[in-house]
């Protein structure tokens, strides 16, 4: 079979195509024919070498979605034949989905419905995984709650907007202009321009007075900016950061309203195949899409990986082997 390798740490130019034994499924495995393949930021960051992976040389992917080829002794939950995806390989301890062909512990993947798209589910693991832990699991967004999500036209942001709308929260995101109609077509009650002067001054007036849930991607920027857009009893979960050392300026501000602060990662936790099974019934019932940007095959994973950091892009980018 075909796999996307890198054999030394380094930029998007270390990733090459090898031809390769195709694996066998272990004790609790099974063995996917891969047909799309989420590309993620993180999984350039096992490229580059911030993340350890497993020995070189190795494969990248973190998500993926496809068809059962084989199963190892012992699984009776899948068959040849299944549709299926899931999240959680391509990391320290498993090869990755930039492969024709992937082995998958069970406890990473789930069966896919037949209506959902093969390649939206490819690129929903990471995304879609992580807005749901974020607001169901972290936040407990309640309906009618005011829910404010940053960078709405980003992977984790397009689909934390459907996912607030789908439990009949009040969502507010923020985006450029150019997604803002996309944005509304998705579930947001009030879509704002980043970029804005007066932009706490909008999300106070558009949640009457402050919100009750934040999805933040970077820290760093709007740790504070959270404080003061907060109502009384405010949960805020932290995604990620583009620097280590965030900080208040003033933390009297999220003192006095209570407000509560979860950092999390994706990759703890305890159960994928819990929010896996939710995002599934969101997308065969319609009421989550994941935007598929453009797709590469193998030869190309590179310039994916490239594209995913420094272009702006509206949902996902997917390898398709």
């Amino acid at each position: 079979m075909q796999a996307v390798r890198l054999h030394e740490h380094g930029g998007p130019d270390v990733l090459q195509v090898d031809e390769v034994e195709r694996p066998e499924p272990g004790a609790d495995e099974i063995l996917v024919e891969v047909g799309a393949a989420g590309v993620n930021p993180v999984d350039t960051y096992f490229r580059e070498g911030s993340y350890d992976p497993a020995d070189v040389p190795f494969t990248p992917g973190v998500d993926f979605a496809g068809t059962v080829a084989d199963v190892g002794d012992g699984i009776e939950a899948f068959a040849a034949g299944d549709r299926v995806f899931g999240t959680g390989i391509g990391n320290g301890s498993f090869q990755g989905s930039y492969a024709e062909y992937a082995t998958v512990p069970t406890d990473r993947v789930v069966h896919l419905p037949d209506d959902v798209d093969l390649t939206e589910a490819g690129a929903a693991g990471v995304v879609a995984v992580t807005a749901w832990r974020a607001l169901i699991d972290h936040a407990n967004l309640d309906p009618a709650e005011y829910c404010l999500v940053h960078g709405g036209s980003g992977g984790v942001g397009h689909a934390a907007v459907q996912i607030g709308a789908a439990v009949s929260a009040r969502v507010l995101t923020t985006a450029s202009p150019d997604y803002h109609e996309a944005l509304k077509e998705y579930g947001a009650a009030t879509v704002l321009d980043y970029d804005r002067n007066d932009l706490a001054e909008a999300v106070l007036e558009d949640s009457d007075g402050g919100v009750d849930v934040v999805l933040d991607h970077r820290l760093d920027d709007y740790l504070q900016f959270d404080a003061d857009v907060a109502a009384t009893g405010a949960r805020v979960v932290g995604i990620g950061e583009n620097s280590p050392d965030p900080g208040f300026t003033n933390d009297g501000a999220a003192r006095s309203k209570d407000v509560s602060y979860q950092f999390m990662s994706m990759f703890n936790t305890p159960d994928l195949r819990v929010p896996l099974r939710g995002v599934a019934h969101l997308m065969e019932t319609d009421a989550l899409s994941i935007e598929v940007a453009d797709t590469y095959d193998l030869a190309d994973a590179g310039e994916a990986q490239r594209a995913v950091i420094e272009d702006s892009v509206f949902g996902k980018l997917v390898v398709e082997p």
